[in-house]
């Protein structure tokens, strides 16, 4: 059996009940949800029955110049499909999220490799330190503005 995406009208509805006031939009397949409330909506999706979300495949972070948008990809091993959810961040300075860690042990590198290359941190998260860069290296290499 082929594993399945779930579209964002679908998650939509679901994650809106779920986690009222976390929804801001679908799009394409595509699940925004409002930055502050991004660990809530992975919680939910994780521990929802009929969701099951017990893979976090990747979180990755692209630079807009005028703001940042992650990227969530989210499988469910046991039910067979997949969910991309994105959010968005505004601006270049102090730009933080709530960690997914305490859901996916996984998340440990890849928050901590968008924390030292792109500069967005993730509070709660408990070793918030650089992965790849030494510390004290000056600035985050992979941001736009980054000269």
């Amino acid at each position: 059996m082929a594993v399945q995406q779930l579209s964002g009208s679908d998650l939509s509805s679901l994650v809106g009940a779920g986690v009222p006031d976390s929804v801001e939009r679908e799009e394409d397949g595509v699940l925004w949800v409002k930055a502050p409330k991004i660990a809530d909506v992975c919680g939910f999706m994780k521990s929802d029955a009929g969701l099951d979300f017990n893979f976090l495949n990747s979180i990755s972070a692209v630079d807009y110049i005028n703001h940042f948008e992650l990227v969530y990809h989210l499988t469910s091993l046991n039910k067979r499909h997949t969910a991309i959810v994105k959010t968005r961040l505004d601006g270049r300075e102090d730009l933080s999220l709530p960690s997914v860690y305490h859901l996916w042990r996984g998340a440990d590198f890849q928050e901590r490799e968008i924390w030292d290359l792109m500069g967005v941190s993730f509070s709660g998260h408990p070793n918030m330190k650089r992965i790849m860069l030494w510390e004290g290296f000056e600035g985050h290499p992979l941001r736009k503005d980054y000269l």
